[in-house]
This record gives C-alpha cells, sequence and structure tokens, in this order.
C-alpha cells in the first residue's frame, strides 16, 4: 500500500543557502511523525512545504500527496480508493498531488490544503473579543456550514478538545493552552487529513503543555488523521510520536524509534560542559540593610525587599532564587539602579571606586550604570532593522561600518554563535530568525554596550532545552571571554544548578540562605520544588 505522503530528494534554498538538504521520508495514513532539531534546523520550513499553502522559488524534489478523489472532486484517504462517496455515490479512485509541481493556485491543491490542519506556537489566530463558541461557529461559516446544527457542531468541537466549561468565555482572556485548543477546535472543523503542529506548546509551562498535547493526541485518534509535531523537546517526541526523525542545518541526521533518535540527539546537543571553577575576584557589588517597600490597597504595606545584604563578587555568576513574590526582581532592579531602595546602601565598584546608586547624577549614579548591562525577562529587538542595526546605531552604538560589523560578529560569537553564522545573520531582520537566535542576538546587544555587570531576569522563561543549554553556554563563554560578572533572576533550579558559582535563596523579601549553588539547593522548601519542576529542565 502506497503511503500517504511521499517526500522525495526534497530541497529548498533562501537566498543562496540550502535550508533543507536532500530529505526522503514517507508518511502513513495516522501516523504520528515527531520532527526533533535546534532553532533553524529546518523544521518548520518542511512543515510550510507540507502545508502546501505558500510557493517556494528555489524548491526541487518531490511532496506527494497519495489520496482518493470522487467525481465530484471530494479528497479522501488513499485507504477509501474503491469505496462509495457518502455525498455523492460515486467511486473513489486513486489521485495524486505534489506540491511541488502543482501551481500554487492548482485547484485541486486548494482542495487539499482545505483538509490539512495546522497550529503554530505562537499565532492563535483567533477572534480576541468573541466568544470561544462563536470562535468555532466562525470557523464553521468559513466552510460554508450555516445550517441550524451549526451551533452543535460547534458545541461537539468544544467537547472533542475538553474546552466545553470555557465556551461562553472571550477568546483573549483565555491561557495560552486554552487558547490552542481553541485554535484546534477551529481547525478539526476541515474534518482534517493531517495536522501539522509546528511547535504548538514552545511557549508553555510543562502542565499546560501536557494537557494540550494529550488534546492533540485524542483528536488525532477520533479523527483518524496523522500528525507531524515538531519540538525542541525531546520528551515531547518520545512521548507523542510513532516514528521520529532528528533535523540538523536542513539534514536528517537520524530516523526510527522516538526512543532512540532522543537518546542520541541529547548526546549531541544535551551537554552543557563540565562546570568550570574560575578564579572569583573582590566584590564589584555590595549591599546593606536594603529595604523597599510599598502601599498595596488590597495587602497594605509590602516589604519587597525585606533588610537585605549581600555582596557580588567580581566574575561570579549569583543566582537569586525563590517563588514568584519572594522578592527577586525587586532586588535585581534595585542593583541595576531601575529601582532606588526605600533604606539601606547599595555600592559598585567601577574601577577601584566605589559609586553610591542611592546618589543621583552624572557623577554618581550615572556614572555607574552605564557599566550595568539589563536583560529583561520580556527582551525585544528593533523588528524594522536588521541584526547589524540592532547590534549598533539601533541602541546608540555610533561606529564606523567596518569596526561596527566586526565587533558585532565578535559579540555573537560570545553570545553563542559561531562565526560562520554570526556573518550570516547580520543582514537578517529578526523575524527571520528563530526564538534561540532571537534571545541570543538580545543578549549580544547587552553584551555590545561592554558592560561590568550583568544583571538577567529570567533569561530561560519557557524555554526548550536546546536554547537553554545555548543560554547557559553563552552566559558561562561571556564570563570566561569577556571577564564580566553576573546576577542571575531564576525560578529554574536546573538552569542555576548549571551556571551559578554561589546562589541566594529569597522568601518574602529576605534572603534566607546564601552560598554554594548546590548547597542552597538542597534547603529547598516542597513549594519551591514544585515551582523548580514547573520550569523547563535542561
Amino acid at each position: 500500500m502506497k503511503p500517504f505522503i511521499e517526500i522525495k530528494n526534497l530541497c529548498v534554498s533562501f537566498d543562496g543557502v540550502d535550508v533543507l538538504k536532500n530529505l526522503n521520508l514517507e508518511i502513513k495514513e495516522g501516523e504520528i511523525i515527531g520532527i526533533l532539531g535546534k532553532s533553524s534546523a529546518g523544521k518548520s520550513i518542511l512543515m510550510h512545504i507540507l502545508r502546501g499553502v505558500d510557493g517556494f522559488d528555489n524548491v526541487s524534489g518531490s511532496v506527494i500527496y497519495h489520496l482518493s478523489r470522487c467525481s465530484n472532486g471530494c479528497i479522501e484517504l488513499p485507504s477509501k480508493v474503491g469505496t462509495s462517496c457518502p455525498i455523492c455515490h460515486t467511486t473513489f479512485k486513486p489521485f495524486d498531488a505534489d506540491f511541488v509541481k502543482l501551481p500554487i493556485h492548482d485547484i485541486s491543491r486548494k482542495e487539499i490544503t482545505k483538509r490539512i490542519a495546522i497550529m503554530l506556537q505562537r499565532t492563535f489566530a483567533l477572534y480576541g473579543d468573541e466568544r470561544v463558541i462563536v470562535n468555532v461557529m466562525n470557523a464553521l461559516q468559513e466552510i460554508g456550514e450555516l445550517g441550524p446544527d451549526a451551533i452543535n457542531k460547534a458545541a461537539d468541537l468544544l467537547d472533542q478538545v475538553n474546552l466545553s466549561n470555557r465556551m461562553m468565555h472571550i477568546a483573549r482572556e483565555l491561557s495560552g493552552g486554552e487558547k490552542q485548543r481553541v485554535v484546534l477546535a477551529r481547525q478539526l472543523v476541515k474534518k482534517p487529513l493531517i495536522l501539522l503542529a509546528d511547535e504548538p506548546t514552545g511557549t508553555l509551562d510543562p502542565r499546560t503543555a501536557d494537557i494540550v498535547h494529550e488534546t492533540i493526541l485524542r483528536a488525532t485518534k477520533d479523527f483518524n488523521m496523522s500528525l507531524v509535531i515538531t519540538s525542541h523537546w525531546p520528551k515531547v517526541i518520545e512521548e507523542l510520536s510513532h516514528r521520529a526523525l532528528w533535523l540538523d542545518e536542513g539534514k536528517i541526521i537520524k530516523i526510527g524509534d522516538p526512543q532512540d533518535v532522543c537518546s542520541a540527539f541529547m548526546e549531541e546537543v544535551g551537554n552543557i560542559g563540565d562546570f568550570e571553577k574560575v578564579d572569583i575576584g573582590k566584590p564589584v557589588v555590595r549591599t546593606h540593610d536594603l529595604n523597599m517597600a510599598y502601599f498595596s490597597l488590597d495587602r497594605g504595606i509590602v516589604r519587597a525587599v525585606d533588610n537585605v545584604s549581600f555582596e557580588v563578587n567580581e566574575g561570579e555568576i549569583l543566582g537569586l532564587i525563590g517563588v514568584s513574590g519572594a522578592g527577586k526582581t525587586t532586588t535585581s532592579k534595585i542593583i541595576s539602579g531601575l529601582l532606588k531602595p526605600t533604606s539601606g546602601s547599595i555600592d559598585v565598584r567601577i574601577g577601584d571606586e566605589w559609586i553610591d546608586l542611592t546618589q543621583l547624577g552624572a557623577e554618581k549614579k550615572g556614572r555607574a550604570t552605564k557599566y550595568i548591562g539589563v536583560l529583561h525577562q520580556e527582551y525585544s529587538l528593533y523588528p524594522h532593522r536588521n541584526i547589524i542595526d540592532n547590534l549598533t546605531e539601533s541602541i546608540g552604538l555610533d561606529l564606523p561600518f567596518e569596526l561596527g560589523e566586526r565587533k558585532a560578529i565578535h559579540t555573537l560569537r560570545t553570545a553563542g554563535f559561531t562565526e560562520k553564522k554570526a556573518k550570516e545573520i547580520l543582514a537578517k531582520m529578526p523575524d527571520e530568525l528563530s526564538e534561540g537566535e532571537r534571545h541570543r542576538v538580545a543578549m549580544a546587544q547587552v553584551f555590545i554596550k561592554e558592560p561590568r555587570i550583568l544583571v538577567f531576569d529570567e533569561p530561560t522563561g519557557t524555554m526548550d532545552p536546546v536554547t537553554k543549554i545555548e543560554v547557559a553556554k553563552s552566559i558561562i563563554q561571556a564570563r570566561k571571554t569577556l571577564g564580566e560578572t553576573f546576577v542571575i533572576v531564576s525560578h529554574d533550579m536546573d538552569f542555576v544548578a548549571h551556571v551559578c558559582d554561589r546562589t541566594a535563596l529569597m522568601r518574602l523579601g529576605k534572603i534566607v540562605d546564601i552560598g554554594e549553588t548546590n548547597t542552597v539547593l538542597s534547603k529547598l522548601s516542597e513549594q519551591e520544588r514544585e515551582e523548580a519542576l514547573l520550569s523547563c529542565q535542561i
């Protein structure tokens, strides 16, 4: 029996760069294929080729859908060949369509793409101000199902994705995981032959991601459709797929049993390396009896930072950990000069001179803060400027072009790019990069200003393991090559264990323990451990 989809010698290139290289793959009816790979491996390009909506100029090979079609043009799976169409009662006959060779506006191609469902990482594509059930009914309307049963069909689809308890909610008020399930319900309207899920849970916490994955699996079974799912997460691929393939730089490195493929992948990319002990210098930050209090209508006086004293040493990577609301971020903002404490002192050493951050003025706080770099959790690049501009003109770094380019490449290498990749991305726009690449460019944007002290607030967020490893390596490399000092705020205890020399544990605004990272982590409470488990693990 022919496979449902047959990919032969598929090659795709952009601007002279090969992004898919001689791919060969067969997908059976009802099969779940998991595609694993680092950022920019070619996963999303392959998904767009399979979707068939976009045309590509530099593409060769074949992407053949083996299908069946009745006399009236209804498209079904190849197993329906020889059976009777339930609508027109004519016999389904074999029908093949090659998405590489068929023109983008071909009628047959359009009929096939109507039966292909898609879920993306960040694009929820919902009517934000409409209720959930209206969003699904709109999807029914788009395919011409306007009958009296439309509302019941919509309700049935929300049952399928376990979202009946949210059908009257406004879409924009849902959580990320709930929005993804509404997206899935809207896609199921198509009665899809295949679902293409491109990093559908990449920005969700693990618990929410599990719910979405369970929903996708149930829908795959209930609708008898194939599933192709991409992920940076080996665990996702291992648990969801029948077969897995590891894609890297546009080539299939390994294909087969999900456990074998995931193990090989993690052997290649899952090692940060041995933790290097470095020579730590003298203190560069001193705090004494820091307090930060504010008034809240519902909580009264809140002591976000309560009588905190500690030092940060030159060349050290210090972690600030604790549950949400422990005071980590407020403390980091005081260190970076963004907040003035209610009382207490904060001094930063620039050269051999200590500067009081609580004293305003160009020769006081202003002199110190230009040597303090901050990477916020919700970083952003200038979307309409290319990478070289993001690293120079856009941030006020006025250099001759040749020197700016040289410095940008050097800084991108410090942030984890190879020299070849750094040169390649200089002319690209931020939206042409993967999420992990954009994050490292944002780090380079901080590094290039030559700070002495760097404050990173939740640098990993809900990152996938591969990107998290890349960020960890970048921080360690920056400390090694630039001699930088880091203060890292994180709820991700696993990340902290891999990169921090010392760690301070905060509870209710106080530092309750500070010392060698493994020793401090051994004293976490059950609540702190639970939050650590909910964070993404290396």
